[in-house]
């Protein structure tokens, strides 16, 4: 006697021709749990480094400031460094936690990185770049030259 069974699509139902029993096969479930909200939520937690952090430029008279969305790290994380008028930021965690019981042992890993760059203008004094961390928000303070500085408005008398 054989069993016809129909594998489901889109979380329908099974139906299969035994004693009109409606149980899902082990495979049908497992394909339902990853078409519904649980699975794709499950597999989302495999993949959390950072990719590219959110930035914001912003620019006065004086200065630009860089303001890097990275929450979660240590000062020591980031590595930031300007060469020929290029601004790199970058930062690169890996993560080893061990757990021993009685009766199991589990080990986790992470590993997440990014690293941006960023062309600075002739403008900047490369010299005088500082950088802060604070409440998960990378700052990053660079100052124009004094002659890129923009000057006062001055109103020429005609002679």
């Amino acid at each position: 006697m054989s069993t016809l069974v129909t594998m489901p699509k889109n979380g329908s139902e099974v139906s299969t021709n035994r004693n009109n029993s409606s149980l899902p096969s082990f495979s049908s479930w497992f394909d339902n749990l990853f078409e519904s909200g649980l699975g794709t939520g499950f597999l989302s937690n495999f993949n959390t480094g950072i990719t590219l952090p959110a930035v914001n430029i912003k620019e006065n008279k004086d200065e630009y400031f860089l303001e890097i969305a990275v929450p979660g790290m240590k000062k020591s994380d980031f590595n930031i460094d300007v060469d020929n008028n290029t601004l790199s930021i970058s930062s690169e965690i890996k993560e080893e936690h061990e757990e021993n019981d009685e009766s199991y042992t589990r080990r986790e890993f992470g590993y997440s990185s990014f690293k941006r760059t960023f062309t600075l203008p002739d403008t900047v004094e490369s010299d005088k770049i500082k950088a802060k961390y604070s409440e998960g928000i990378l700052s990053v303070h660079l100052p124009k030259r004094e002659e890129a500085k923009q000057k006062p408005a001055k109103r020429i008398s005609v002679s």
